[in-house]
This record gives C-alpha cells, structure tokens and sequence, in this order.
C-alpha cells in the first residue's frame, strides 16, 4: 500500500482506526493531524466518537485559520499547531492515551528503550513534557518546548504521548512501537527486572544489517507456493490483530520445498502486507527487486539443518517476551496443551540469532519446536504453518496466565509423574 498517495483524511481515518482497534484509546480520547502543502492543518474532531471516523467527520483548518467541516477541531489543536510551528520538518502528529503509556506517564516515566533491541532506533530519543491543562495554550507550549529540542517522540505527563513525523504513517510505527516497549516492560516487572541491553549487545546489533543475497528472475509460481503465500498473509494479518506483533516487526516463513522457502519482506507494514510482497528465497539466492526479512538466514540455516521443520515464525509478543528479557525461566506444566505443543523452552544468548546462525538452527529438534531469545524474540517452529503459529499464540498466552496468576499466589506446575502420562498418551 502507498500510504502516500490517500488523502490526509483517508490517512487519519485508517491510523485511527489502528489506534481505537487495538485498544490504544478510547471513543473520546486521541487526536491525529496531517499538515498539507499548502500548510493546512487536517485534524479530527472533538466530541466525536473515535471508532466510527467517516471522511466527512475531518475537519481542515487554513493556514489563515479558517475552519473548514462538520464539527470543531480536537480541543487539543493548539498544541498541533505549536509543534508544527516549532518544527517544520514535521508533517504529521498523533497523540493518544494507551493504558501502557498512561501508566509510565502517571509515574512520570520514560519506558526503558534498550530491552529489545528495535525500539530505539524506530522511535529515537524520548522526551518528557511537564503537565498541562488538556487544550491550553500552556500545553501546546511545554510539548513543543521539548519537540525544540529535537526529539520526535514526547511522553505528557499524566496524559499520554505525542509522537511527530514526516508523515503519519511514521509516527504511528514510532507510538506503536513505543506502546509495545511499554507493554513488555510491565509485564517483566511483575515476574522480575528486565535487563537493559549493554553497549557491547546494542554494538552486536549493529552488525544485523540488511543481508545481501544474489538475486534471481521467477518464471512462474507454482500452484503450491500460491497457496503458502494466500495461507501466510492471512495469518500475518491475524498475528498482527492479535498483537503477537507490531506493523514493523515479525517474520514467518514456509518451505516449499527442499531448496526453497517463501518468507515476509524487510520494512513491509504487516498489518496490509499481501501475498505478492512476500519473498521466495531459492538455493541461497532472493526473488529480484524484493529485500526478505533480516533473519533470512537463520530460517534457511534451520530448513538445512531440521527437515522436520516446515514453517518458521519470529516473533516479539510481549508476555512471552516478559520471561526473554528477565532471568525468570518459562515453565510450559501449567496446563497439559501448554507442554504438548512447547515442551521445555530453552533461552539462548541475546545476537545469537544472526551470529551464531547454525548453532542456533541445530536446536530445534524435534523435542523443541520453540525457543526464546534473550531480549530479542521468540522463534517456533512446525510441520505446518498453523502449527507454529498455534505454538506462538500457545506461548504468548501461557505467558499471560502464568504472569496474571502472580497477584494471586504460587502456581502449582503438572506434576512430573502426569507429565510423563502425556508423553505416554500422546507419543511424545
């Protein structure tokens, strides 16, 4: 999808509904605005409700200040206005009230940025704005004074975040990203403490860098890769509602046969991602003019090593990931489901992933479908792509429980004599 080319209120419409479909705000809470060429202000309303945005509900606002529409402007056009008058460079701000960033704001904290590894670099330094009456002229004033200092991402304390772009596409993958740091952070806090990334792993990072392959020109796809590539698209689109995901994060992939697999492209947005976007990789070399995602070659490393495994998926959900950025060890004997499609999980070094390629393949045996990363991600693999996925969804919601049992007590594991009972019943 060319978010470019949709006019400012398609644009507002489609993020908003992003943003009130995950659960990010509320029928009355949030703003989006898109200043044009022409320096109008594109912003929504105020008193309307947020889940049901037509195009008409959108109101313009010259750069003489007239306004155009059905309705007034957001009552928070005032601070809009200041960040684009502060920052030029800036076409696009969102502003919203995710319970995750609600909670940081209400204790005036900036979440840690350097859990996993992609949240500084998407949403780079974040600033903090003193509180404001929601509206005032005060407001806008504190929340450009920090968008003057150059940073693009601004936390309102005991009100929420503003994030500013160059278009607003960006900014929702910067305030989607940053609630998704959040979100982790929570969840790790309550089982533990997350570790923060060193400087040496953050340099490690650095050396994932966009992996270059040789190309090669398709002649025609089969009948078989048609089918993988409708299957994998619906099921990203399901993992992303889901939230097993964010818009920017996030790889699956599929064999199709022995010397080639179909995987998700680098820098699509999940969310819209079609079956022609998607990547064949084939003896080592990539389908021409597309760029497949980062961990390429872990997941051919993988297909070479375990013929068992049909389909790979990455992921960054935040429960499990809660259990991948702290010392805290998963323990799949909570419920029988939960042990049968993870057994015992593994937890290997953080970068491993792109430096220790074939160590990290040859793990997945067929007594470990799913390992966890340290702060980087969860990798599950199966026969068949709904079976890995079933195990990702499995994992993040086992991680759920086991976390949300923490306000209540000790959980009580399967004992190991009915663990053994399983592996009889179901010829582990």
């Amino acid at each position: 999808m060319n978010f470019d080319i949709l006019h400012p209120a398609d644009q507002i419409i489609m993020i908003m509904q992003r943003i009130y479909g995950n659960g990010m705000t509320t029928t009355s809470g949030g703003n989006l605005s898109i200043i044009d060429e022409n320096g109008d202000i594109w912003i929504t309303p105020g008193g309307v409700d947020k889940g049901s945005l037509t195009r008409k509900d959108i109101i313009r606002v010259t750069k003489e200040g007239t306004v155009i529409g059905e309705h007034k402007p957001s009552i928070e056009f005032p601070f809009h206005k200041s960040v684009y008058d502060i920052r030029p460079d800036l076409k696009a701000v969102l502003h919203a009230h995710p319970p995750a960033l609600v909670a940081m704001s209400s204790v005036r904290k900036i979440p840690n940025l350097y859990i996993p590894p992609n949240v500084a670099p998407v949403c780079g330094k974040v600033g903090m704005a003193k509180y404001g009456l929601p509206g005032s002229d005060e407001l806008g004033k504190k929340i450009a004074d920090v968008f003057a200092e150059g940073m693009n991402t601004v936390m309102l304390e005991n009100h929420g975040v503003v994030v500013g772009a160059i278009n607003l596409f960006e900014a929702f993958k910067a305030f989607e990203t940053l609630d998704f740091s959040a979100r982790l952070e929570l969840k790790a806090n309550i089982i533990s403490r997350p570790k923060s990334l060193t400087p040496e792993q953050i340099d490690i990072c650095k050396v994932k860098q966009q992996v270059q392959l040789e190309e090669f020109e398709v002649d025609f796809y089969s009948t078989k890769e048609k089918e993988i590539r409708r299957e994998m698209s619906g099921l990203i689109h399901r993992a992303y509602n889901q939230q097993l995901f964010t818009s920017t994060q996030g790889t699956f992939s599929q064999r199709i046969d022995e010397k080639s697999f179909v995987i998700t492209p680098y820098g699509v947005d999940r969310k819209y991602i079609e079956a022609e976007d998607l990547v064949r990789i084939e003896n080592g070399e990539k389908e021409k003019g597309k760029k497949p995602s980062r961990s390429v070659l872990l997941h051919q490393k993988i297909y070479e090593q375990q013929p068992h495994v049909n389909s790979i998926i990455i992921a960054h959900a935040p429960n499990i990931m809660a259990f991948a950025t702290t010392d805290v060890d998963f323990d799949s004997r909570t419920i029988p489901e939960s042990y049968l499609l993870l057994r015992d999980m593994p937890k290997l070094p953080f970068g491993d992933t792109f430096l220790e390629t074939e160590r990290v393949a040859g793990e997945f045996t067929k007594d470990v479908p799913v390992i966890l990363m340290k702060n980087d991600c969860i990798i599950a693999t199966g026969s068949k792509l709904i079976e890995a996925f079933d195990r990702l969804e499995v994992a993040e919601y086992s991680a759920k429980a086991i976390i949300a049992s923490k306000s209540i007590g000790e959980i009580v594991s399967i004992e190991e004599s009915h663990i053994e009972d399983i592996k009889i019943a179901f010829n582990l």
